[in-house]
């Protein structure tokens, strides 16, 4: 079938080429890429057990100890609500410590290995 359409024009894609399989499973042995997972495990993995651990024990403490829960601290403020809040705080501090450790230790590895991998590409 014939058409009066005009041939389609020359590929304007900019992006970098893709890495092959290969490349990407020789990155993934590499001794550079070991590190960059375990500076990212260092950090995650006893960050994470401590926050559950610190939640299961506001979680048992609510269920097991309301007498101390109970406890007032100021006023209408009980030791429940200052756990509570501390839950808030803790999420919020962990999150921006992991964002200063992904931007100090973290990125630069994995950019120096995503800057060879498209020159290798």
């Amino acid at each position: 079938m014939a058409t009066d359409a005009p041939p389609p024009e020359a590929s304007t894609d900019t992006r970098p080429a893709q890495p092959t399989t290969e490349a990407f499973v020789a990155v993934q042995e590499s001794g550079e890429f070991g590190e960059l997972r375990r500076a990212y495990r260092s950090f995650a993995f006893p960050l994470t057990i401590a926050f559950v651990l610190w939640y299961l024990l506001y979680v048992l403490l609510s269920n097991y100890a309301g007498g101390f829960m109970g406890t007032k601290v100021y006023s209408n403020i009980n030791v429940a609500f200052v756990f509570g809040l501390a839950q808030f705080v803790t999420t919020f501090l962990i999150a921006w410590f992991y964002s200063r450790h992904a931007a100090a230790e973290l990125d630069p590895k994995a950019e120096a290995i995503k800057s060879r991998m498209e020159a290798d590409a």
